[in-house]
């Protein structure tokens, strides 16, 4: 039964392909006008190879069917992702659903090719499964881009607060402390470009607090809404904000130290696994082996 219905899922696959592309190439114009940026220049280069192959086959075929999409809930969850993953310079919304309808198609489409080419006698559900997974692979990129950030972010996070804090003993105010890290940090330091972006905030206009607010939105990390926390509020009630630092690096630093000490506990749990399965066997099998032989072949002599 599978068999039969797989030519007809081909033609129906096709149909749906050729219907794309004819459509796409009668809507040039709607496809442009999604791909607008709010600067007025292009994209930053991705640092995902797949993103960048599939950008043209985006802005020449889904874009247009992206734009269509306007459930808010949908859009507010992907400008989240975009946000915490740090990947508003390279993608925007309708971009990003692009990518998410592109591969949700060519997955399955691929799938079938290789059915037929290689006679797999895939059943149905694996083309389904194909089409889920290319719907799902730039939220899987978003995921996965936003998880080395935190990272990044939480092992800068305690050394930063303390050049913050000795900064400000200095004599220099909030934001000037934050200017001389800037200056002094690492370009690839994800950090300091957060502090940047809190800087241009300032100067465009925004207020200490919802520049910080907005550090904390692009982060969402615990320990970053506390530092933003604890700073408006020092600024609200006139406490010293070099205490304050100090206090919250110290805090960090020993937060650090439990989640080292959990996740060695962790590692010595998990190692258990490959022991179990891959090394006592082989152990068993170098120890027993002779033994079952020569008891298999030197004992009836």
């Amino acid at each position: 039964m599978g068999s039969e219905l797989l030519p007809m899922v081909l033609i129906l696959v096709t149909g749906i392909a050729v219907y794309f592309f004819v459509s796409a190439l009668m809507a040039k114009d709607e496809g442009a006008n999604a791909l607008s940026w709010a600067s007025g220049s292009a994209p930053a280069k991705s640092q995902s190879p797949l993103i960048e192959f599939s950008r043209p086959l985006v802005h020449q075929f889904t874009i247009q069917y992206a734009v269509r999409i306007k459930d808010k809930k949908m859009r507010q969850r992907i400008e989240r992702q975009l946000i915490t993953s740090g990947l508003t310079a390279e993608l925007n919304i309708d971009e990003f659903l692009g990518l998410k309808l592109l591969w949700g198609v060519v997955m399955p489409i691929l799938g079938l090719v290789l059915n037929f080419a290689l006679q797999f006698n895939f059943p149905i559900p694996v083309f389904l499964f194909m089409g889920l997974l290319g719907w799902q692979m730039p939220t899987m990129h978003a995921n996965k881009m936003r998880q080395t950030r935190q990272t990044a972010i939480l092992s800068e996070l305690p050394f930063y607060v303390d050049l913050l804090a000795l900064a400000v003993e200095a004599g220099k105010d909030f934001q000037g402390a934050i200017q001389a890290i800037v200056e002094k940090a690492s370009k690839d330091s994800v950090l300091a470009d957060e502090f940047n972006q809190v800087l241009r905030d300032i100067t465009l206009g925004s207020s200490r607090a919802d520049a910080l607010t907005g550090l904390k939105a692009r982060c969402d990390i615990n320990e970053v809404n506390s530092l933003v926390n604890v700073v408006i509020d020092s600024d609200a009630t006139g406490v010293s904000i070099a205490k304050v630092l100090k206090d919250q690096s110290a805090q960090m630093r020993l937060e650090r130290f439990v989640r080292a000490e959990k996740a060695g506990a962790q590692a010595s749990q998990k190692i258990l696994i490959p022991l179990v399965l891959f090394i006592l066997p082989a152990v068993f099998i170098m120890v027993f082996a002779p033994i079952a032989l020569q008891f298999i072949y030197g004992g009836g002599n």
